[in-house]
Order: C-alpha cells, then sequence, then structure tokens
C-alpha cells in the first residue's frame, strides 16, 4: 500500500481498465455521481497514476478539461506537478482510484489548490474506510465519495465463497490495527 502499511488485501482497481464493460461501468458511475453531488464542475483531475486513465474517462464523458498531479515534480523539463492546464478559480472535481490514509489524494488537492483552484471534491472506486483517511478529508474540507468500499467488497467476496470465514477473521483483525499487523 502507498501508507506504506503490509496487507493481507489489495483492490487493484487497475485491473477494472482490462475489462471494458467494467471500465465503462465504473466510468459511467463516476461520471454519475460528480454530476449529483458536485454539480458545476470545471475541470477533472486525476491522481497519479492510477487515477489517471479513469479521470480521462469521466472527464471525456462529462466534456470537461483533464490534469493529472504527479506525486512529485518532474526532474526534467518544466518540472510540472500538474500535467495539462488549469485557470486560477476553476472548480476541480479530483478522481482517485483508492483511498487508504488519503496522503497522496490529498497532495494532489494542495497542488490544486494552490494553483489557484477550488477543489469542490473528490471521487475515488474504493477506500478501506480509515479513521485517518475519513479526519483527513474533514480537516481539508474536501467532499469524499466513493463507489464502494472495504467492508461491502468484503462482503460481496464472502457471498460469492472467494474468501472464506477464516480469511474474513484475518481481514478483520488487519481492519482493526493496519498499521501494526504482521502476516501469521
Amino acid at each position: 500500500m502507498a501508507s506504506g502499511w503490509k496487507s493481507p488485501f489489495y483492490c487493484d482497481n487497475r485491473k477494472t481498465l482490462s475489462y471494458p464493460s467494467l471500465r465503462n461501468f465504473v466510468k459511467i458511475e463516476i461520471t454519475r455521481l460528480i454530476l449529483e453531488r458536485f454539480g458545476q464542475v470545471d475541470a477533472i483531475a486525476g491522481v497519479a497514476t492510477g487515477a489517471i486513465p479513469q479521470g480521462a474517462l469521466v472527464a471525456d464523458a462529462l466534456n470537461l478539461p483533464f490534469v493529472y498531479v504527479r506525486s512529485t515534480p518532474k526532474d526534467h523539463g518544466l518540472e510540472n506537478l500538474i500535467e495539462g492546464e488549469l485557470r486560477p478559480g476553476m472548480k476541480v472535481v479530483v478522481v482517485e482510484d483508492l483511498i487508504s490514509t488519503g496522503g497522496s489524494s490529498l497532495k494532489a488537492v494542495e497542488a490544486i489548490r494552490r494553483d489557484g483552484c477550488e477543489v469542490i471534491g473528490m471521487i475515488a472506486a474504493f477506500t478501506y474506510g480509515f479513521d485517518v483517511a475519513v479526519k483527513a478529508f474533514k480537516d481539508a474540507k474536501v467532499p469524499l465519495v466513493t463507489l464502494t468500499n472495504y467492508e461491502a467488497v468484503i462482503e460481496a467476496a464472502l457471498r460469492t465463497e472467494y474468501i472464506d470465514e477464516p480469511d474474513v477473521a484475518v481481514l478483520e483483525e488487519w481492519r482493526k490495527d493496519p498499521s501494526h499487523w504482521e502476516p501469521k
């Protein structure tokens, strides 16, 4: 995980890009939620690298400009942190693939705000729902909307017999204290 935590579970949203019907479903649902929750939007920003493809697809569906935000500036060329063009005052929704602690996501928000834009919200495909992330988004005053979450994925995996009760016990133990969890 980007947080550095060890985990028995990782939600690899990038795999959805390989399946056209699933990729399209995610694009449609993110687009729908942006329209429902955020109203007037001037641009879409994707957090590099996982949210670049889906963010671009959503921006295209909404006929809006798209930019992406790197975790660190390039060390050559223009040394940009934000690739693409934003104008001061634009209302931006940030697209993210996955929220763990919220650290990398909120760094992207800070970069966009430094460019003089207003981040009116963030939408992610998945969140672990960690308290640290909930607090970080609240403190940063960034409304967060997600397509799904940890509990829903575990419930679906159990219902479809992808995992069993002993697996759920391991996942619940990890979820209690992910920063200190160690595989047994």
